[in-house]
């Protein structure tokens, strides 16, 4: 019987003041999972896909995607991981203001398991991500078939 790995939480985010909050408040939720922040898509994507410690080549993750990234668009990153074959089973949850309901059916089209719109004010934005962290703590996450 293999032993479950840890899963690493990969949170592409650039807003700064955003992406604390979000890890202050996962925290909170008794989440101590390994948390990889990175501020744009390109650097994220090289994590997933080529690091040593990315899940492309260790196991398994969770991805929080901020849809409005500064290079390239949150749907051209969930596209990306989607369509590939090892990396597709990776949950992606969509952690965005946006709340356009065409962008929502895009990004569930295109494979995002759950779509969050940050509330505006700081307490609720706050609570959303202690109630996702809630969630974290009880999902359960594909291994990744490692050089498959």
């Amino acid at each position: 019987m293999s032993q479950q790995q840890p899963v690493t939480i990969v949170m592409i985010e650039d807003d700064e003041g955003h992406a604390r909050l979000i890890e202050k408040n996962i925290r909170r939720a008794g989440i101590s999972n390994e948390i990889r922040h990175f501020t744009d898509g390109g650097t994220a994507l090289q994590f997933l896909y080529h690091a040593e410690e990315g899940p492309m080549l260790n196991g398994p993750a969770l991805i929080l995607l901020d849809l409005n990234l500064p290079d390239m668009s949150g749907t051209d990153i969930l596209a990306n991981i989607k369509s590939d074959e090892r990396l597709k089973r990776t949950p992606v949850v969509v952690l965005t203001t946006t709340d356009d309901k065409v962008e929502i059916q895009r990004c569930y089209d295109l494979g995002c398991n759950v779509y969050i719109t940050k509330p505006v004010d700081y307490e609720n934005f706050a609570q959303a991500i202690r109630q996702l962290g809630l969630f974290l703590s009880v999902i359960q996450v594909p291994e990744i078939q490692v050089g498959a």
